[in-house]
């Protein structure tokens, strides 16, 4: 069985992070959030201060990217990797509204794209990996074996949304993340760079009526097909 690298797109909030990381486990590869990366980068500018309204200080950003490392370890208690920031485990705090709010912008940004995309690459190199994101198989992976791209419907994508912040304590209101939703699908589509669209040899998921388990299978077995096709 070939090692390959499988690449999952699509829209916020579609479980795509769930997904990869039960596949991930569930065969043995590395699962790596590129999502979380872009939110580490969005935290890092919120806490030093480089937001002013909608604007960003780029410069300054652009400076220390150099300086922002991201890494992801395992969590013992989860089985599931949480993200790091210049070693300090950020994982809850990029789960945040605050954090989704300005995460789009950050990643409209070629400078932070370019930094990120190579840190991915530099992840990807021995293959055996699950990654998720906007431009996985578009940018960073046009080479995967296997690439997915995930949707769902905005309410539903809202509604999970929503739950998983109540369930982590996290204050939410469901009207905003709808109105969040919908205004990241605009502008992740929009951008000039690396924009979110389905690459055209992706396998189109549309989630808004599957549990857990019945994607899992779905994904489970077109691991099996593709690695099959490939030995």
């Amino acid at each position: 069985m070939k090692d390959i690298i499988i690449a999952i797109d699509g829209f916020s909030s579609c479980g795509k992070s769930t997904m990869a990381k039960d596949l991930a486990k569930e065969i043995g590869y590395l699962y790596i959030d590129s999502g979380a990366m872009y939110r580490a980068v969005t935290l890092f500018a919120l806490e030093h201060h480089l937001f002013d309204g909608q604007q960003i200080d780029t410069d300054t950003l652009k400076r220390e990217m150099e300086n922002i490392q991201i890494s992801f370890r395992l969590n013992p208690q989860t089985g599931r990797p949480d993200t790091y920031l210049n070693g300090e485990n950020v994982e809850n705090k990029i789960r945040s509204m605050e954090v989704a709010s300005q995460v789009s912008p950050i990643a409209a940004l070629d400078f932070v794209r370019t930094a990120l995309v190579a840190q991915q690459q530099q992840m990807g190199r021995h293959k055996k990996i699950v990654m998720d994101g906007r431009d996985i198989g578009t940018v960073v992976f046009p080479e995967a074996e296997l690439k997915v791209f995930v949707t769902a419907s905005p309410d539903i994508r809202a509604e999970r949304r929503y739950k998983e912040l109540k369930e982590k304590g996290i204050p939410a209101d469901y009207e905003k993340i709808l109105a969040n939703v919908k205004e990241r699908d605009f502008i992740d589509q929009n951008r000039e760079v690396s924009p979110l669209r389905q690459a055209g040899d992706a396998l189109l998921l549309d989630n808004s009526h599957l549990t857990i388990a019945e994607q899992q299978k779905w994904l489970l077995e077109q691991f099996q097909r593709v690695t099959a096709e490939h030995p």
